[in-house]
C-alpha cells in the first residue's frame, strides 16, 4: 500500500474544507426564527367605509346675550367637553338686571347657536343615520354633514339614553349604506378602526385592538373595549372590523384628563340594532323590569348561601308591590335563571328581564335556602323608581332596646302607625347605627324584619334571635326602607 505522507493528508482536508463550505453557501438557509406578522394596512378600508360616516352638529335656540362674558364664541368642541364628561351644557350665566331709568332696548328673537359636535354612520341608502343618544340629546336643530360636503337639517326619530343610542333622518337617496357585522365573531386582540370627528376634524382615522369584550359598566349594556384613540367629537361613529363591517358605535371613554387616556368603550352593534329597531317603529325603547334591587353573588355568599358555585344575582331588595313581590321573590334570594337561561352574573339579569316584552309571563328560578324554586312573573313595563317613603313619628313612645348593640344596631319597637304606614305586620325600627351595621349600609329609619334566617316580628323576637347569632360569622339582616324590602350581609367580627 502506498502511503501518504503529512503534506498530502493537509491538502486533501484542505479540499474538503473548501467543499463543505461551497455546498453550505450554495444551501437555502432556514430562518431561525418565525417570521412576524406584518401590521395592517387600513387604506383600503377607509375608502370603503369613509363615504357611509357622517359629522352631526346640533344647534339650540338661545337668547342674545345670554353666555357667559368671554365665551360667547365657544367652540363646539368645548361644548362637547361639558356635556359629555360633566353631564350637562356649557353653562350660561344670566343677564345682569337692567338699569333703572335707563331705556331698554326691545327683546331679541333666540337665535341658533352652536350645541355640540358629534359623528354618526349611515344605515340605510335612504338616510337612516345612527348615533349617540347624547349627541343629539337636548338639540333643536341637527345637521348632518357628509364626506361629499352635502350638508341636511336631520329629523330625530328616536333617542334611547339607556343605551346611548339613537336614530337621525335625513331626505336624501342613493347613500352609502356601512355593513353590519356580526359581534360573536369579534376577538379579543383583533385590529379594529374608528372613523368620526375629534374635535370637529372631520374623517379623522385612528386604530388599534380590542381589550376586552362584555365590559360591564352599564346595565342594560356589555360594551366592547378598546384602545382606539376616541375623543370629544368620536361619539356615535363606528368601530369597524378589518372586513370593513361596523361592529360597535364609539361611545364613552375612561379618563381623569377629560382626554383619551387609552381606554374607549363601544356599544355592540347587535344591542344598537334591537335598540334602533323599536326606535325605527315607535321612536322609544320598551323594556321589562320586576321590580328588584340586586347584587352579584360573591365567593362568601355563596359559601354562606349553600350555592356550588358563585353565579347569579342576589336579590338585595324587593319592591312592594312589584311583579316579583306579586311572584314571591324575596330578598335573599339568588335569581339563577329566566325562562331557563342561565344568569351568570348579577348585570344579565336587568339585560334579559330587559328585553322581554312587558305583560309576557316568565319563569324565575331562585335559590332560596339550600334549594331551587321555580317562580311564575308577569313581566311590567319598566318606570321611575318609586320614592323612598320616610316613617312618620307618631305620638306613641316606642319602647328601646340596647341588645342589637353588638351588631351595631341600636332598635325600638314599631307603633301601630308605623306598621300600618309601611303595610307590615312586624318588625323593629332601626333608631341607630354603627360599626358593623354602618358598614353594610343600614341606616336610622330602617325597619329589620328577619335576623340571620329567624323572623323578627317585636323586640322581644329581636332579642332572641341576637341571641342565636354566631358572631363570627356574617349575618344576613333583612329589613325594609320604604317601600323596598332589602337584604345586607352584616359581619360583626369586623
Amino acid at each position: 500500500m502506498k502511503k501518504i505522507d503529512m503534506s498530502q493528508w493537509r491538502a486533501f482536508a484542505l479540499v474538503g474544507l473548501l467543499a463543505v463550505a461551497v455546498t453550505l453557501t450554495l444551501m437555502p438557509l432556514k430562518p431561525a426564527v418565525a417570521q412576524g406578522r406584518t401590521l395592517p394596512d387600513f387604506t383600503d378600508l377607509v375608502e370603503q367605509v369613509g363615504p357611509s360616516v357622517v359629522n352631526i352638529r346640533t344647534l339650540e335656540k338661545v337668547k342674545v346675550g345670554s353666555n357667559i362674558p368671554g365665551l360667547g364664541g365657544a367652540d363646539e368642541e368645548m361644548q362637547e367637553f361639558f356635556r359629555r364628561f360633566f353631564g350637562q351644557p356649557l353653562p350660561g350665566a344670566p343677564r345682569q338686571a337692567p338699569r333703572p331709568n335707563r331705556p331698554q332696548p326691545e327683546e331679541e328673537a333666540p337665535r341658533d347657536a352652536p350645541r355640540g359636535v358629534g359623528s354618526g354612520f349611515i344605515l340605510s341608502n335612504d338616510g337612516l343615520i345612527m348615533t349617540n343618544a347624547h349627541v343629539v340629546d337636548g338639540a333643536d336643530e341637527v345637521l348632518v354633514t357628509l364626506t361629499d360636503r352635502r350638508e341636511f337639517k336631520a329629523k330625530i326619530i328616536g333617542a334611547d339614553r339607556r343605551t346611548d343610542v339613537a336614530l337621525v333622518k335625513i331626505e336624501a337617496t342613493g347613500l352609502s349604506a356601512i355593513k353590519v357585522g356580526d359581534v360573536s365573531r369579534l376577538k379579543v386582540g383583533e385590529w379594529v378602526m374608528a372613523i368620526g370627528s375629534p374635535f370637529g376634524l372631520e374623517n379623522s382615522v385612528t386604530a388599534g385592538i380590542v381589550s376586552a369584550k362584555q365590559r360591564d359598566t352599564g346595565d342594560y349594556l356589555p360594551f366592547i373595549q378598546t384602545d382606539v384613540a376616541i375623543n370629544p367629537g368620536n361619539s356615535g361613529g363606528p368601530l369597524i372590523n378589518m372586513r370593513g363591517e361596523v361592529v360597535g358605535i364609539n361611545s364613552q371613554i375612561y379618563s381623569r384628563s377629560g382626554g383619551f387616556q387609552g381606554i374607549s368603550f363601544a356599544i355592540p352593534m347587535d344591542e344598537a340594532i334591537r335598540v334602533s329597531d323599536q326606535l325605527r317603529v315607535s321612536g322609544r325603547v320598551v323594556r321589562g323590569r320586576i321590580g328588584v334591587q340586586i347584587e352579584q353573588v360573591t365567593k362568601e355568599v355563596a359559601e354562606a348561601a349553600g350555592l356550588a358555585k358563585a353565579q347569579g344575582a342576589l336579590v338585595r331588595g324587593v319592591e312592594s308591590g312589584s311583579p316579583a313581590d306579586k311572584a314571591g321573590v324575596q330578598a335573599g334570594d339568588i335569581i339563577t335563571k329566566v325562562d331557563g337561561k342561565l344568569i351568570d352574573k348579577s348585570a344579565d339579569l336587568p339585560r334579559q328581564v330587559g328585553n322581554t316584552a312587558p305583560g309576557n309571563k316568565s319563569t324565575i328560578t331562585v335559590f332560596r335556602k339550600g334549594a331551587y324554586k321555580d317562580l311564575s312573573v308577569v313581566i311590567a313595563e319598566i318606570e321611575p323608581e318609586k320614592p323612598v317613603v320616610k316613617t312618620s313619628e307618631k305620638d306613641e313612645k316606642p319602647k328601646a332596646t340596647g341588645t342589637g348593640q353588638v351588631l351595631g344596631l341600636k332598635v325600638s319597637e314599631l307603633t301601630d302607625a308605623q306598621k300600618k304606614e309601611l303595610k307590615i305586620k312586624g318588625g323593629v325600627k332601626v333608631d341607630a347605627v354603627s360599626d358593623a351595621a354602618a358598614r353594610a349600609g343600614l341606616r336610622e329609619g330602617d325597619v329589620v324584619t328577619e335576623l340571620g334566617s329567624i323572623a323578627v316580628s317585636s323586640l322581644k323576637e329581636f332579642d332572641a334571635a341576637v341571641g342565636k347569632l354566631d358572631k363570627t360569622k356574617p349575618i344576613k339582616v333583612l329589613y325594609r326602607r320604604g317601600q323596598w324590602e332589602q337584604y345586607v350581609m352584616l359581619r360583626p367580627g369586623k
